[in-house]
């Protein structure tokens, strides 16, 4: 068994997979920074899927092929992201509601109206056709024409515009006034309301920043991987960020690392099965282990994981 492919190929599969998981844990950190709990990754995903898959689809069929087309589509999953993270953000800051029950219900909302206008778009049926127009990976001369190592040099445009998502998430969180005041808000609204912060706006503009980059992390998988939308093109991967965001401890590069550790859970089941290692272990295990890892998260196992203090804590003006 050619080790050194194995090793590879888990490597390029691991970023591959771990692509969106990056942008929807990174989004929800905006959220949870500002003390607004976005249980919502998963429907954000579903809709920046529906999204990009549609727009995608049908911009090229107008173009002819363009390879702009997939572009367009991306740029569209983050504006439809932006738009359907507003009810969340009405809903938890203006009205207070519970936000755990907003995101859910959120995410209800989101497969509904994916699946009902695919159908409406697509002549009933519950997916969209398959993209002729997608991402391609880019490469770096020479290197990615090597037979064993060259899958090493070879990566789709979202997974560098991921790198510089982390990049940029850091030292807007921990460089700039922005982030220090989105900081404030999730530790003490009271206190930066006192400073002459606006406590509602900096929550709303997170929410908001948390909603394009899931869509980002759903039109990535649409564009990269599966070429077409259907109701199980996002499975779990919300809820998976979510956990990458706890692991990670609310930290962008240590979000990233978590993330990372949750593609390679899925990675490694497409490795073992290329490798013919499914015929000593029953292929049903393996596709549960990134779930596994998922509930051994969040049960604790990773140790104490601090929270922003004012997480989930609905702000009132004047309160104290």
């Amino acid at each position: 068994m050619d080790w050194l492919k194995i090793f590879v190929d888990l490597t390029h599969n691991t970023i591959v997979f771990s692509t969106a998981l990056v942008f929807a844990a990174i989004g929800g950190m905006f959220s949870e920074r500002s003390g607004v709990v976005n249980i919502a990754l998963e429907g954000l995903m579903i809709i920046g899927a529906f999204t990009g898959a549609v727009v995608t689809f049908f911009v090229d069929q107008s173009l002819g092929g363009s390879p702009i087309s997939p572009w367009i589509g991306f740029i569209s999953a983050i504006v439809a992201g932006i738009i359907f993270s507003l009810p969340h953000a009405v809903a938890s800051i203006r009205y207070q509601a519970d936000q755990v029950v907003s995101g859910i219900a959120l995410n209800f909302l989101a497969i509904g109206v994916a699946i009902y206008f695919t159908k409406v778009l697509f002549d009933g049926s519950a997916q969209t056709k398959t993209l002729k127009a997608s991402f391609d990976k880019w490469e770096i001369p020479f290197l990615a024409d090597q037979s064993t190592i060259g899958a090493l040099f070879k990566a789709y445009p979202t997974s560098v515009i991921m790198i510089l998502v982390v990049v940029i998430s850091y030292v807007v969180l921990f460089k700039t006034p922005f982030g220090l005041r989105l900081r404030a808000v999730g530790e003490h609204p009271r206190a930066a309301d006192t400073m002459g912060i606006n406590v509602f706006r900096t929550r709303y503009i997170a929410v908001m920043i948390s909603g394009a980059l899931a869509a980002m992390g759903g039109a990535t998988i649409v564009l990269t991987t599966t070429n077409n939308f259907t109701h199980s093109t996002i499975s779990g991967q919300g809820f998976i960020a979510l956990a990458a965001l706890i692991f990670g401890k609310w930290h962008p590069t240590k979000t990233m690392f978590a993330a990372l550790f949750f593609g390679m859970a899925t990675a490694l089941r497409s490795v073992l099965q290329q490798f013919g290692i499914t015929d000593y272990i029953p292929v049903d295990f393996i596709f549960i282990l990134p779930y596994v890892l998922t509930i051994l998260v969040l049960a604790g196992l990773i140790g104490r994981a601090d929270a922003p203090s004012a997480l989930g804590r609905p702000y009132e003006l004047g309160s104290r």
